[in-house]
């Protein structure tokens, strides 16, 4: 077996991506304060073509060296905007139909596994901040709590880990439809 080489794998171009169509999802950063962790969920974004990110609050915005050393570029190729107030977007996002779920652990999550997208529908995960996570005024605006299921001793994924796995599985699932 041999591995590839970056010139193998047949990546979109910046403008090819825009241009392509996307995952139906949105992903929100509320009070990120890790600018590793923007630039990851960046690169997260490009590879399974996330439609768009919004930063939100104290979230760092682009360009800043520290996001594009985790985003590797991402930042040109994925939409983006930033928003001081979450509230005015949340109300912005669901008059357009959107499906909003924090990503959190709290009472009556849903577990991610049973998680289950419909065809046709628009859905925006947010994620929160890595000590406070998602503030509890945003978890009650939404329609619904995500819980990635844990079984070991800390209570928590870092953000980065957390959009992986949550657009990973979001990903597969759409394309199943």
């Amino acid at each position: 077996m041999r591995k590839l080489k970056n010139s193998e794998l047949n990546r979109k171009s910046v403008e090819e991506f825009k241009e392509a169509p996307k995952t139906p999802l949105i992903l929100i950063l509320e009070d990120i304060r890790s600018l590793n962790n923007i630039g990851s969920v960046f690169r997260t974004a490009d590879a399974f073509m996330i439609e768009k990110i919004h930063l939100c609050g104290i979230t760092a915005t682009p360009p800043h060296r520290d996001i594009q050393k985790t985003a590797l570029g991402a930042t040109a190729s994925v939409a983006w905007e930033y928003h001081e107030e979450i509230d005015l977007l949340i109300v912005s996002l669901k008059e357009k139909g959107v499906q909003l779920f924090a990503i959190e652990q709290a009472e009556a999550a849903l577990s991610l596994e049973k998680f289950s997208p419909i065809k046709g529908t628009k859905y925006a995960f947010i994620l929160g901040n890595e000590v406070k996570g998602v503030k509890q005024n945003t978890v009650n605006q939404c329609e619904g709590v995500i819980e990635i299921p844990q079984e070991g001793t800390k209570h928590s994924l870092n953000i980065s880990v957390a959009t992986g796995v949550v657009v990973w599985d979001f990903y597969t699932k759409v394309k199943q439809l």
